[in-house]
């Protein structure tokens, strides 16, 4: 991937897959490659039994200005159709199709635009700076919306709130987005990230089988409803009261010392 369609760096610290993208001298604004890049760090992500949780953030003042329209929209643009046809097969950063099965954690920053909101909301956890800015302008450009804030602003902020930000395509803070519950922290500027690292190291220190459990019951609740998702409670049962993290979480407990999982 060149710098001038942007990067996705990606770096294992523990347990934790570090996914920085960067093309900040364009305002993070999305490109194809960019897109590529993030998919394939998720399947990484996804993939590796050694990595619990993933820890996601742009590069310099600003999340993003949202997508570089020429990009896909202009009479040069270009979009790989088989990489677009591999990216379908896996984990996506917008939960559209195939959902990371492990917790996703988000630092946002600045302007925060568009995809940017839309990755937010796919995101279990975000933590915003006082700075940002943020707005689902697509409908100011003739556009609708197309990574599932449709879905997302309504699942988080009830369908009035929803429609109030989606309708209007406004321009709105940190702190209404943390009334509406599109974030769960607001920090000082320049303190986002190392507050979204301490939450991914708290994750850690939970068993991942747990809490992709967790996840995964949590996930057949917004998708089929209530009653499938108390039906999961038998199969969580079963499958960590089945594994090694269950039973050494049981014997710290006894032995009143911090449990050390394994993923087992």
């Amino acid at each position: 991937m060149s710098e001038a369609e942007g990067t996705v760096k990606l770096e294992r610290d523990g347990k934790k897959l570090i996914i920085e993208i960067d093309r900040k001298d364009k305002m993070n604004g999305f490109t194809p490659m960019m897109f590529d890049g993030i998919s394939k760090a998720f399947q990484e992500l996804e993939d590796d039994p050694d990595l619990w949780v993933g820890l996601l953030f742009f590069a310099g003042e600003h999340t993003t200005a949202g997508l570089d329209l020429p990009k896909f929209f202009g009479p040069n643009a270009h979009v790989d159709e088989e990489s677009d046809k591999d990216s379908n097969d896996r984990p996506d950063a917008f939960a559209l199709r195939r959902i990371c099965s492990k917790p996703i954690v988000m630092a946002v920053q600045g302007i925060t635009y568009t995809v940017g909101i839309e990755m937010m909301l796919a995101a279990d956890i975000v933590v915003a700076s006082e700075d940002c800015r943020f707005c689902q302008l697509e409908p100011k450009r003739g556009l609708a919306v197309f990574g599932g804030a449709h879905v997302r602003y309504i699942q988080r902020a009830g369908w009035g709130n929803a429609m109030y930000h989606l309708m209007r395509a406004d321009e709105f803070d940190a702190s209404r987005a943390l009334e509406i519950g599109f974030v769960q922290e607001v920090v000082s500027v320049g303190s986002q990230i190392a507050r979204a690292t301490e939450l991914a190291d708290e994750i850690c220190q939970c068993s991942p089988i747990a809490l992709q459990e967790i996840k995964r019951a949590a996930k057949v609740y917004l998708q089929e409803g209530e009653e499938k998702a108390f039906a999961e409670i038998d199969r969580m049962r079963q499958v960590t009261l089945s594994s090694e993290d269950a039973k050494e979480g049981m014997q710290s407990f006894i032995e009143k010392r911090k449990p050390s999982f394994e993923g087992k």
